[in-house]
């Protein structure tokens, strides 16, 4: 059973025997014979404050035996730190008393109990305190004496403590102010109506928390809580929270009460798997103590601590120098410090020898653990056990002994506990104020100060609002909570080796913009290991540019794998596509746009084209001067020349279109790209038909009686090429009308190109287009098949068929080569079949004329050309 649990059951038990036993107090004023009272530090007034403090850090069980009186409660590990809360609280007493100018005629009295750290004691303790009045404080045996109740307590500090206390407070409206229980669910006005503190919330730390974790970014954290309300709250709301931010909890673990070793052992085991480097660690010093110990055993180092409220200046953790390398660079929020003038010397004047410590019951064992002697106290009641320590000397003075109880540097709690009496002396100072007719008692008296009713007090003090003398305003909210302001400290190893509390940064709940609140001076941050780099505490690192997050299966969020995104893909949170005219970049953080794929002259394979084409120009240009030259001779005259010069114009022409195709689409371009092409081939080839046919006619002409001759002269050779050609060019007109090319990009989702290249517009009309060049070609090669008995010396037909079957050949390569083509390689392809075609009518038919013209001027007679060799076929 945890200890919460164990808590909350003695919360009712007591509860409803404490209720039970008050009621018949009331109206008796009897105490059950052989019931013992608790050791309480008391000092008459007019109003009297009751406190609870924790000044044993927890209680040794008696062994029962169920046949006798059972033994009175023994408390143990007597705590400096809470008894200098004590002394402020009475400090504070006296110092409004002295001055007398808040509350004048009014003293101030006070009855402080000690809780030792445990709720069922802390019940017993208020029991008291609302009921009866000790007959001497040395009495630990029965009591008799009726007296008012208290109107207010002060207390307790832990939160499991406040708790059960303000469970029953609240039941009479008794307002319990607390200097240290920060536990949210102490908020519930329903459950605790008469709850107020000067400490704030844990639902305000764990905000503070919240911003710091965000701030350096750790999306890795551990949380260790206490096995109590403080540290199971807080933790929890912690949990909760950070996932919103997007962080994971490595581990939420719980140190047990009774802080077993095999348990806490687990934990540090389990921190040590998991890999984290944050640790947030929601306990009270005590609870901390334990798992540092368990640290330091199993030497866990490099963990970076992030401390609750409740340690983030605990002195028992600081002070020891074994905590020294694993605390060093801790950091955590601690409620604002205040110097407090005159609290020193009110701390060390204390002497158990004085006649004022007769009736301070923890005055001598506060003494004789500070100084580790005896003060030879012998009484059947006492309570602390002070066997084997040597007799005080009494010359011992506090002044010269440097511990955590006179150690005024840090004075946080103790300065909630020095508001909590103010509020209180202000709330009575209002009460004492009150006019009839006015407040809260319109149709009543005001209160009565000889007899405060708590009820009463209550409403005055949840209207308090006043500046104290160092400048802070102290009120309360609707919950019964004060402003939250912290300071964020930082654990810093001095030279000298002791532990440093240096202020490192600040958080304002009340600043309105939430980004506002904590203010961080990185700069003075020292992190665990005395470094100056913030610390990394992630379950996976950041995924570089261009990869995504992969999500482990069963692992938290936080922990995942990085994936490169695919091609055209950039990262954010996910890899997003690309849009298409973008590609991501090299880095896969940003689209940019796609390169744009066309044949530019500026490519190489564009160079070599225009190479080509241009040199395919000159060797034209070239041939037809030749021919210029030699135009009266026999075989240039022979070969008809007004169709060689044609020809000659219409390859000239195909080697230039060629010349379109090499440059960035547009839509001029588009149009002129495959209708010049198919009219100046067409041209070309419909000049071939012609000399062809021309060959055929001059044979046969020569036959006796031959009159065909005359049917194919000059102005029948000009209309063939021009009916020719112009049926080609109506095709291409009719495709210009109907449906013209047009630029278009093609831009492939899987590549970093945008194809710009001319759409056909229609594919029937360019099919139509090749489709009748073809045609005319198939004509051209069938005319000169038949014409393969001509004599060798006029042979025009075996040049022309060599010519056509080098067209029809490279033509039909290219249907299946410009399909498979990709991008600009298609556009590549359609120039080289054009110029490879135009090379190969230049070459078949005007490369043997040249040569003869050039190289065999022998051969170029009449008498030559008309001989006829015994051999009279080729093919």
């Amino acid at each position: 059973m945890s200890f919460l649990m164990k808590a909350r059951l003695v919360l009712f038990s007591l509860l409803w025997t404490g209720i039970f036993a008050y009621d018949s107090y009331q109206d008796q004023c009897e105490i059950i014979p052989g019931t013992m009272s608790l050791p309480a530090l008391e000092k008459k007034g007019d109003i009297i404050l009751g406190g609870l403090f924790s000044l044993h850090d927890m209680v040794v069980e008696p062994s029962l035996s169920f046949t006798s009186t059972p033994p009175s409660t023994q408390c143990t590990r007597f705590n400096f730190r809470t008894f200098r809360w004590m002394q402020t609280m009475i400090f504070a007493i006296e110092e409004i008393n002295r001055k007398g100018n808040l509350l004048p005629n009014i003293t101030l009295g006070y009855k402080i109990y000690d809780s030792c750290s445990t709720p069922h004691q802390a019940l017993k303790a208020v029991l008291e305190l609302r009921g009866t009045e000790n007959n001497s404080a040395g009495n630990t045996h029965q009591q008799g004496v009726c007296h008012e109740s208290i109107p207010a307590v002060i207390g307790d500090g832990g939160s499991t403590q406040s708790l059960v206390v303000a469970h029953f407070l609240g039941v009479f409206h008794v307002p319990q102010v607390s200097y240290f229980s920060s536990c949210a669910c102490l908020s519930d006005k329903n459950k605790f109506p008469a709850f107020l503190r000067t400490m704030p919330s844990d639902f305000f730390q764990v905000d503070a928390l919240l911003q710091l974790v965000k701030h350096f970014g750790w999306t890795w954290v551990g949380v260790i809580a206490g096995d109590d309300d403080y540290g199971r709250g807080g933790a929890n709301i912690f949990v909760n929270e950070v996932t919103k931010l997007g962080a994971c909890v490595a581990l939420h673990e719980i140190i047990p009460k009774n802080r077993a070793q095999s348990t806490i052992s687990s934990i540090v085991s389990n921190i040590q798997s998991s890999g984290v480097w944050v640790i947030l660690v929601f306990a009270v010093e005590q609870d901390a103590a334990a798992l540092f110990d368990e640290v330091l055993r199993m030497e866990l180092a490099g963990i970076q601590w992030l401390a609750s409220e409740a340690w983030s200046t605990a002195a028992i953790l600081s002070t020891p120098r074994k905590y020294h390398h694993i605390l060093q660079g801790s950091m955590g929020f601690a409620i604002r410090r205040a110097d407090i003038p005159g609290l020193r010397d009110f701390l060390l004047r204390l002497n158990p020898l004085s006649s004022d410590a007769s009736n301070d019951p923890f005055l001598a064992p506060f003494w004789e653990e500070v100084f580790q002697c005896s003060l030879g106290v012998e009484a059947e009641d006492q309570k602390y056990n002070t066997e084997g320590n040597p007799p005080c000397s009494g010359t011992e003075e506090l002044g010269s002994i440097a511990n955590i109880y006179s150690d005024v540097s840090q004075l946080r709690i103790s300065y909630n506990v020095y508001n909590a009496v103010y509020a209180l002396a202000h709330a009575i100072k209002a009460m004492r104020s009150c006019v009839k007719g006015k407040g809260p008692f319109l149709q009543q008296a005001c209160p009565d100060m000889d007899s405060i009713k708590p009820w009463q007090l209550l409403h005055y003090i949840k209207q308090v609002k006043y500046f104290n003398t160092f400048g802070d305003e102290t009120k309360f909210d609707g919950n019964g909570d004060p402003r939250a302001m912290y300071d964020l400290v930082n654990w810093q190893l001095k030279p000298n080796g002791k532990m440093d509390f240096v202020t490192v940064g600040k958080f304002d709940e009340t600043t309105a913009a939430s980004h506002h609140k904590l203010q961080i001076q990185e700069e003075n941050i020292l992190w665990t290991g005395n470094q100056t780099k913030v610390p990394l505490s992630v379950c996976s690192n950041v995924c570089p540019p261009g990869t995504r997050k992969a999500i482990r299966p069963n692992f938290p969020i936080c922990c995942h794998d990085c994936v490169v995104c695919a091609a055209g893909e950039i990262n954010a949170i996910e890899c997003i596509q690309c849009l298409p005219e973008f590609w991501s970049s090299a880095e896969k953080t940003a689209c940019i746009p796609k390169q744009m794929e066309f044949l530019s002259f500026s490519d190489t394979m564009g160079i070599i084209l225009m190479v080509i084409s241009l040199t395919g120009i000159f060797s034209t240009c070239f041939v037809a001067f030749i021919f210029y030259c030699h135009r009266s001779t026999p075989i240039v005259r022979a070969n008809n020349s007004e169709l060689s010069f044609l020809l000659l114009l219409s390859l000239t022409l195909c080697f230039l279109c060629s010349l379109i195709f090499i440059s960035q689409p547009s839509k001029l371009s588009c149009l002129l790209r495959h209708t010049a092409f198919g009219i100046t081939f067409v041209l070309c080839i419909s000049c071939i038909l012609g000399k062809t046919i021309v060959v055929l006619i001059a044979f046969k002409a020569t036959l006796p009686g031959s009159h065909v001759i005359k049917w194919f002269g000059p102005l029948q050779q000009r209309i063939i090429i021009t009916c020719c050609t112009l049926v080609q060019v109506i095709i291409c007109t009719v495709w210009l009308v109907v449906a013209p090319p047009m630029p278009q990009k093609l831009m492939p989702r899987d590549s970093p190109i945008v194809i710009l290249l001319c759409d056909k517009g229609s594919h029937l009309a360019y099919a139509l287009v090749l489709g009748y060049i073809g045609l005319l070609a198939f004509l051209c090669l069938v005319l000169a098949f038949l014409a393969r008995k001509l004599p060798d010396n006029f042979n025009e037909a075996r040049i022309i068929t060599f010519s056509m079957i080098i067209f029809c050949a490279v033509w039909i390569a290219f249907i299946p080569a410009y399909i498979s083509s990709p991008g600009k390689y298609s556009t590549v392809t359609e120039v080289f079949a054009i110029l490879a075609s135009s090379y190969g009518l230049l070459g078949c038919i005007f490369a043997p004329k040249c040569y003869i013209i050039l190289l065999r001027p022998e051969k170029n007679t009449r008498k030559h050309l008309m001989s006829k060799t015994s051999t009279s076929k080729r093919f």
